[in-house]
């Protein structure tokens, strides 16, 4: 579907879960694919060779930074807390107004229902913004 659609992705690298599923995909299709993950993981062979183009960064910080500078939009996929705190992250710069880029969760098979709830739980106490 990417590809279909000239779609480019930036990811956080690696080949295994979701991601390295859309991410092979996308490439076989004919996607630009760019994985930018920290060194640590990378050489760690934490979670697997990295699909289409490899930017290695330092630390994990640096690799939202440049997901940021890369990205147009952020959707999440279901994944555990890695990817969580990722898109609390960008969730929270937006929030700052540091960038104005929408956040998508696929939610896939109720996945996120639970999250969801505790989002409008936290902007119903204003603890967030409901534009965030």
């Amino acid at each position: 579907m990417l590809a279909k659609r000239k779609i480019h992705l930036v990811y956080g690298g690696g080949s295994l879960g979701l991601m390295g599923c859309v991410s092979t995909a996308a490439y076989v299709g004919g996607s630009q694919v760019l994985g930018i993950i920290p060194t640590a993981l990378a050489e760690g062979n934490f979670v697997g060779k990295t699909v289409g183009e490899e930017l290695r960064v330092p630390t994990m910080q640096d690799r939202i930074s440049k997901m940021l500078d890369n990205s147009d939009a952020f959707i999440a996929l279901p994944d555990g807390i890695g990817t969580s705190e990722e898109i609390f992250q960008v969730a929270y710069w937006a929030q700052l107004n540091i960038h104005y880029k929408p956040i998508s969760l696929l939610n896939v098979d109720g996945f996120f229902n639970k999250l969801l709830s505790f989002l409008d739980q936290a902007g119903e106490e204003n603890f967030i913004s409901h534009s965030t």
